[in-house]
């Protein structure tokens, strides 16, 4: 896991360094793991260029299913186009 947590924190301060978010979830499979969120932000000033670090890394509000719900939630929009 260890290795795991270290790939991932070089992944998201690639995210973090071009667009400079303010929150990154977590979805799917990956927001059940607890460990992601104390490791991952623990290595994260290793790997951004910058001073200070306000990215935080939370779990999906509603579970695995968040995708989805965002998925449904745009579906009316998509059939307005058609």
């Amino acid at each position: 896991m260890a290795r795991y947590h270290d790939r991932l924190a070089r992944a998201l301060a690639s995210i973090i360094n071009v667009i400079d978010p303010e929150i990154i979830v977590l979805g799917g499979g990956l927001g059940r793991i607890a460990s992601l969120y104390t490791e991952v932000p623990a290595l994260l000033p290793r790997y951004v260029f910058s001073d200070t670090l306000r990215t935080r890394i939370l779990a999906p509000a509603h579970g695995d299913s968040s995708g989805v719900r965002g998925a449904a939630w745009l579906w009316p929009l998509a059939t307005k186009s058609v």
